[in-house]
């Protein structure tokens, strides 16, 4: 993008942003905020927030921005980031796949229908436990702080901390995930002990910030692993590539075809009605609409990115 097509963009988001945030705010009504980790329902369902960051550290902001929430499955594309740069992609493909599931994010259905019996892929709950389990460190205080401080680091924000109310809310109704996670521990998918591993789970779901951070976040991602602002290489260029195919093909859980037809960028959403995306080598975008739609993702927050992805002819395809 030539510095006068930024300019002409960056112009038209500031002028326009906040009718197109109206404009889709209306959505909400169309979502019920998450209510199976009893703690995320207590987000109001009528916010909708966002922030636009480009490569110098600008940031065009709109509607409920400052809103706090948890990263939930958004944070599964950084622990796989770390599970990499922690093993190596034979490791870590030894115990995920790679392929879409057309299964629901918790489902264990091809855990036991599909050989090798490994997760299809680290995005959706049980591959997500996986790799949890490959975070080095020799205890799970280790792994939880070494988990924290990558986040802090790639955020650029060393007060990130764990919501500990989330934390506890989640671990205590995860019935589906305990379950998921012994019946991996039965394949010899994991190796630490089930409660280790769900700990360091759960602790990165719970990793809270806001629309800022979450941008801050998806720009290092647009530039390939390096952190544009202080040009400072973060992770390597072929992580970045893994993890992003891994957005484009499962990011948005099974409306993940829609979201690439429709808006045509990579992407991860949360429960807690967050998604991350990004104009690759450009601008990097954090949103918040809690009340989500059918398949998990925020009612208000597609539609928004589907208004900007036309509006600014975004989409990759």
């Amino acid at each position: 993008m030539r510095h006068e097509q930024h300019e002409a963009t960056w112009k038209q988001l500031n002028a326009h942003i906040d009718e197109w945030v109206a404009s889709s705010k209306t959505h909400t009504s169309e979502g019920h905020v998450a209510s199976y980790i009893p703690e995320l329902a207590n987000a109001p369902a009528d916010i909708l927030g966002i922030c636009i960051m480009d490569s110098e550290g600008n940031t065009c902001l709109a509607g409920d921005s400052d809103f706090r929430f948890t990263l939930q499955s958004i944070s599964k594309v950084f622990t796989l980031i770390l599970a990499l740069m922690d093993n190596g992609e034979d490791v870590v493909f030894s115990k995920v796949g790679m392929e879409p599931t057309g299964d629901d994010f918790n489902s264990m259905l091809k855990l036991e229908l599909v050989e090798p019996g490994i997760p299809f892929n680290p995005l959706i709950n049980a591959g997500a436990i996986a790799i949890s389990s490959l975070i080095a460190g020799d205890s799970t205080d280790t792994q939880v702080e070494r988990i924290l401080s990558f986040f802090r680091e790639i955020a650029d924000n060393p007060s990130l901390t764990i919501n500990q109310n989330v934390f506890k809310s989640e671990s205590d109704t995860a019935h589906r995930n305990r379950s998921l996670a012994y019946f991996l521990k039965d394949n010899g998918v994991l190796d630490r002990e089930v409660d280790d591993v769900l700990r360091v789970y759960f602790s990165h779901c719970s990793i809270e910030v806001n629309c800022t951070d979450l941008a801050r976040m998806a720009l290092v991602l647009a530039h390939n692993g390096v952190d544009p602002i202080r040009n400072q290489r973060l992770i390597p260029r072929r992580f970045v590539q893994i993890a992003k195919t891994f957005m484009f093909t499962c990011g948005m859980y099974n409306a993940s075809g829609e979201f690439a037809m429709n808006v045509g960028l990579p992407a991860k959403s949360g429960v807690s009605g967050s998604i991350l995306t990004m104009v690759p080598g450009h601008y990097g975008i954090g949103l918040v609409g809690p009340a989500l739609n059918r398949k998990g993702n925020s009612t208000a927050g597609v539609h928004l990115l589907g208004i900007l992805s036309q509006e600014f002819d975004w989409s990759l395809f």
